[in-house]
């Protein structure tokens, strides 16, 4: 029995937490291979699925940005099989290139809409659906109590929303369980290797309800994400001549 205010309290977190899609560490691995210092910050040490993430896209770039990492997190997310459905007023998504990502364009349902309003029926209605692994929509903005509307949703369904806002002149409180911003970085060449290095983004975690905000480098590379380090070049003041590396 519970005896003290305190426990009392931290037993209604751990509910709350719950019911937002956090589960404790103990209960289950880490889901997203790669991603370990970013879920770090996220309460319980995991990706909350059954919860709705909002993205913040102002320009295409951060977009196309945003829709590469999250296709990477639904390759962990997603079971073999399952099923998720991508949701636009234009043709913002190149099924094609779902399979760089280890996921099947057969396995998703893309809906192309002319109205705005009409985008946000159709998220509300996909997440409620129980059937579906994961709903990704993408808006122009995002109201407090429409975005209270999709989680309403989930806490139901157990399905994971992904919401990418490329309009953010108002961007204001949401209830959404977490606010991110993914930005384009170059990517690195192997050693004497042409081409195009693999896909790296910057990845911003500006806002997480019971968690901590960061940013990481993220490459994804051999069919999962990988933190990238970056080494720092000092010069000393007394020796210009001496660079000193820090890892």
């Amino acid at each position: 029995m519970l005896e003290t205010r305190k426990d009392i309290i931290n037993q209604l977190k751990r509910d709350v937490l719950l019911r937002e899609g956090f589960k404790p560490r103990t209960a289950i691995a880490r889901r997203i291979k790669g991603l370990d210092a970013i879920e770090e910050a996220l309460p319980g040490g995991l990706f909350p699925t059954g919860a709705v993430h909002e993205f913040i896209c102002p320009e295409r770039e951060l977009a196309a940005a945003s829709g590469g990492f999250i296709a990477g997190m639904l390759r962990s997310l997603m079971p073999q099989g399952a099923v998720g459905i991508w949701i636009s007023s234009g043709q913002a998504c190149y099924p094609p290139v779902l399979k760089l990502y280890g996921l099947e364009p057969a396995n998703f349902l893309f809906i192309r809409v002319q109205r705005e309003k009409d985008v946000l029926w159709a998220l509300e209605e996909s997440l409620k659906y129980q059937g579906l692994a994961a709903v990704i929509a993408e808006v122009r903005e995002l109201s407090f109590t429409e975005s209270r509307r999709l989680q309403l949703a989930v806490e139901t369904s157990r399905v994971t929303g992904f919401v990418l806002r490329n309009d953010v002149r108002r961007l204001g409180a949401t209830a959404c369980v977490a606010r991110w911003q993914v930005s384009p970085a170059p990517s690195a060449l192997d050693e004497d290797m042409p081409g195009v290095g693999h896909p790296r983004w910057k990845v911003e975690l500006l806002k997480v309800r019971n968690g901590r905000t960061g940013s990481w480098k993220v490459e994804w590379a051999a069919g999962q994400f990988a933190l990238v380090h970056e080494q720092l070049f000092e010069v000393s003041v007394n020796n210009p001549g001496r660079i000193a590396i820090a890892g």
